[in-house]
């Protein structure tokens, strides 16, 4: 087990640990939908899977509170898949290595899943913390929520009947957001043609890395330095006082993440 399951409240951080070393991809959760129906079956919970991949488990409420109307718990459970280019990874085989640093989990190298396994660990403690006292409980974990929402918009029909929904995937602890957000994909194509390398030039290589990266809808107002642009304005700046010619230009990987490496490779005379 890792140092996180020192941490309190202990019964969330022991059930991020287990998520943690569970491979869930967007469009790849297999693995992570075993690991829910086996936790279903372990304790006991009433659970259902629709045919995209969803799982929901129920919990009756615990004595004095039956008559209170159902609450939804709901999590997403596939991650953003990043990691830095000096790392060896596996996403779809490999567990993530977590730590504590300065107070914070981190993993090393790659992200850290917390976006949504934290909230996968809440909602399964809840069902089985004997101390929780609660109304009927669902806890409804989705698939692929970072690359296109598939599992909410798919929901299996007749998988929920609670009244109230509280979406676990939140930003700020102790506070409750209403609202919802949305995103809109942009392909841009652009032509140019190739050159052959002048012979009078030398040619260098520029790389910007580790940065703090984070998620492009969270993160991307807290002035976290995104390298694709950090390159383009060196490359820029190189261009107004040289001739400079771009040979190759490569950074980032996924369009849900603030980029954190990049590098191009440049002649001037």
């Amino acid at each position: 087990m890792s140092e996180i399951t020192t941490l309190k409240p202990r019964l969330v951080w022991e059930l991020f640990d287990a998520i943690t070393k569970v491979p869930r991809p967007s469009k790849r959760e297999g693995k992570i939908i075993e690991y829910l129906v086996a936790f279903a079956k372990e304790h006991r919970l009433e659970y259902r899977k629709d045919a995209i991949g969803n799982v929901v488990m129920r919990k009756p409420a615990t004595p004095g509170y039956e008559a209170k109307p159902a609450v939804i718990l709901q999590a997403h459970m596939d991650m953003v898949c990043e990691k830095n280019s000096d790392v060896e990874f596996d996403f779809e085989h490999d567990p993530i290595r977590t730590r504590i640093e300065d107070g914070w989990v981190r993993a090393e190298g790659t992200t850290l899943g917390a976006d949504c396994g934290i909230g996968m660990a809440a909602a399964l403690a809840m069902l089985i913390d004997p101390e929780a006292e609660h109304g009927p409980l669902e806890a409804l974990f989705t698939v692929d929520e970072e690359t296109g929402l598939t599992g909410a918009f798919e929901l299996g029909e007749g998988m929920l009947t609670g009244k109230y929904l509280i979406n676990l995937d939140s930003e700020d602890d102790g506070e409750i957001f209403i609202g919802c957000a949305g995103g809109i994909d942009t392909i841009a194509t652009f032509r140019y043609t190739p050159e052959a390398a002048p012979k009078n030039y030398s040619f260098f290589r520029i790389d910007v890395s580790d940065l703090l990266g984070g998620h492009s809808g969270d993160d991307i107002n807290k002035g976290r330095v995104n390298s694709n642009k950090t390159v383009a304005r060196l490359l820029w700046e190189g261009m107004q006082s040289y001739e400079l010619r771009l040979s190759y230009f490569d950074g980032g990987n996924l369009r849900n993440a603030i980029p954190r490496e990049a590098y191009a490779v440049f002649g001037i005379p």
